[in-house]
């Protein structure tokens, strides 16, 4: 006993590899290797201790005789965890092999190999194989095969693991929680985070997180609001990671005042990401100088910030028309020891094409020390259908076609640019040459959270069962807005159509579609929100800001690249954008 004790406080005690080693030959040279107990946790601490040896913890685990299912379990463990964590799902392989016994922790090892890795085949026949051993009770076991499912985007078995789970823990609900609003599906999130709370369970800061990741996705201030008042109620405010997570959840929804709250009354220490966060939250709403003055900050407070810092700085200088800002920021960095990566050659591209200095953002992507993507010339073939540039449009473009790139808009955006020159014949072999590669349009939609419900639009939808309510306040907006100037923009409009059809395409865009139901679903003088996932166009810009001033409502639209906020005719972009 008095050995054991002995050397179970020697392996308390050992925080490097020449301790582990030194520990390992006394087992060695004493004979009590191949029998001592305490070799499983030698191997563990090779294989998972920051100071082990995972290639040496296998050697050591060849030496044994007659491994047990602990001592696999030990490598198996550390292999789960390690760069390869592919080779955890091949161990496990050698263990079924050999007739080693499996038990939950085996199992519970490989799964996370197989998250880890991606692999979702593996996770299923793993699944089988938990069910004919007779694990499926094991509620840790079964919480890390949904989140296999979760990670590896089969959400839909994800969920039906969840369902059939005969008990849960915390775990279970937050692995579905975060599976959910990281796959893209934030409306079931939100639906299975307050499912949980009418069952009487308590969310942590995990499923918080999840909650407010979906709330961001979704622009769901409502919700977003609740989930807000639980941290605050919870004391879960004093974790930075929450923290974060509500800066980001407020700045997505477009309401920057009060992310700006949150991180001015933050009790704990703020880290590199809160300023990181509310920066970029600044640059997403175009208030460029606000976001200069934190990254001023970050110095004062004694955060060094880092290269995704000073890119949202850029970002905010690019969305607030800030060109020379910009332009200085970034000559800056070169002299101040940060190490410029592509995004931030291509912030300031951006830059300089959204301020029409097309010649200048074309220099800089040609004395790029690294080779330009794609997103460069994609950036500039914008920036050359904003200015009417079709030269500079078609250099782009040859370019995009060189390296490969088959994105439908690079074509859509070649299509616009002959498009308002009426170059009918050119924009014809545009869409030739999409239909010929395949090339799909995305299609556009829209989100609008009325009453804590998220309500979809695609363009010209007709499946929302107000539809016909909706459709008439269009024709009513449509009859107003005319006596205000407003005249539809037909050149964005590719078909060669007459203009009473092309004002038709316009007039059922998503984003109008989301803001006319607001409009009839909401009480005068309440703002209207929207959440788009294509750049919002010119004309439905030029829309919103007409309805803003006859229907004396804020409308904040958040697109693809940053918010819009539309109040009595005038945007917060100042039509930069």
């Amino acid at each position: 006993m008095a050995s054991q004790i002995h050397i179970d406080s020697l392996l308390q005690k050992c925080n490097s590899l020449i301790h582990m080693k030194q520990l390992q030959a006394h087992l060695i040279t004493t004979g009590k290797f191949q029998f001592h107990p305490s070799r499983t946790k030698l191997l563990e601490l090779f294989s998972i201790s920051p100071s082990g040896d995972l290639s040496f913890a296998g050697k050591l685990f060849r030496q044994i005789q007659n491994p047990s299912t602990n001592d696999y379990n030990a490598v198996l463990r550390g292999l789960a965890q390690s760069s390869e964590p592919t080779q955890a799902i091949l161990w496990y392989r050698s263990m079924l092999r050999y007739l080693q016994k499996i038990d939950a922790l085996t199992c519970s090892f490989a799964l996370k190999g197989c998250a880890r890795a991606l692999a979702f085949s593996e996770a299923t026949q793993l699944h089988s194989q938990l069910l004919r051993f007779g694990f499926d009770a094991d509620v840790l076991l079964v919480t890390t095969l949904l989140d296999v499912y979760a990670k590896t985007g089969y959400l839909d078995d994800a969920t039906k693991v969840f369902d059939e789970m005969p008990q849960r823990d915390i775990a279970s609900w937050n692995a579905m929680i975060s599976g959910l609003a990281q796959g893209s599906r934030p409306n079931e999130a939100l639906d299975l985070f307050n499912r949980m709370k009418e069952e009487g369970w308590k969310p942590n800061e995990v499923t918080v997180l999840g909650a407010l990741s979906a709330c961001s996705q979704l622009g769901a201030l409502k919700q977003g609001e609740i989930v807000h008042g639980y941290v605050v109620d919870e004391k879960l405010d004093v974790n930075v990671i929450v923290c974060n997570a509500v800066i980001d959840m407020y700045a997505k929804c477009g309401f920057v005042d009060k992310a700006y709250s949150v991180f001015s009354s933050m009790s704990c220490r703020k880290s590199l990401i809160t300023w990181n966060t509310m920066i970029m939250a600044f640059a997403m709403n175009g208030d460029g100088y606000k976001a200069l003055d934190l990254l001023d900050g970050m110095f004062l407070d004694g955060t060094c910030p880092d290269a995704v810092s000073y890119l949202a700085a850029l970002c905010a200088c690019n969305h607030a028309g800030l060109v020379d800002e910009g332009v200085r920021l970034f000559d800056s960095m070169k002299v101040s020891g940060v190490k410029l990566n592509v995004k931030h050659y291509g912030s300031v591209v951006d830059l300089l094409g959204r301020a029409g200095r097309l010649k200048e953002a074309y220099d800089i992507i040609n004395s790029m020390p690294v080779s330009p993507d794609v997103v460069f010339w994609q950036s500039l073939l914008g920036a050359s259908k904003t200015y009417g540039n079709v030269e500079m449009a078609e250099t782009a473009s040859r370019k995009l076609v060189e390296m490969g790139s088959n994105s439908c808009g690079d074509f859509v955006l070649l299509s616009n640019v002959y498009a308002a020159q009426q170059r009918w014949k050119d924009v014809g072999r545009v869409r030739e040459a999409m239909v010929n590669s395949d090339v799909r349009k995305v299609p556009g939609f829209s989100y609008t959270e009325i009453d804590c419900k998220m309500h979809k639009f695609i363009n010209a939808d007709q499946s929302h069962p107000n539809s016909k309510e909706i459709y008439a306040k269009l024709d009513e907006i449509k009859f107003r807005i005319k006596a205000y100037g407003y005249i539809a923009e037909t050149n964005l409009v590719l078909h060669d159509i007459g203009d009473e059809d092309k004002e038709n395409v316009l007039n059922y865009h998503s984003e109008k579609l989301a803001v006319a139901y607001g409009l009839i679903s909401t009480v005068d003088g309440t703002p209207i929100q929207v959440i788009k996932n294509l750049r919002i166009c010119v004309d439905c810009h030029a829309f919103m800001k007409i309805i803003s001033k006859i229907y004396n409502r804020e409308i904040i639209v958040r697109d693809r690249a940053r918010f819009h906020r539309f109040k009595d005719g005038v945007c917060s972009c100042r039509d930069y954008w």
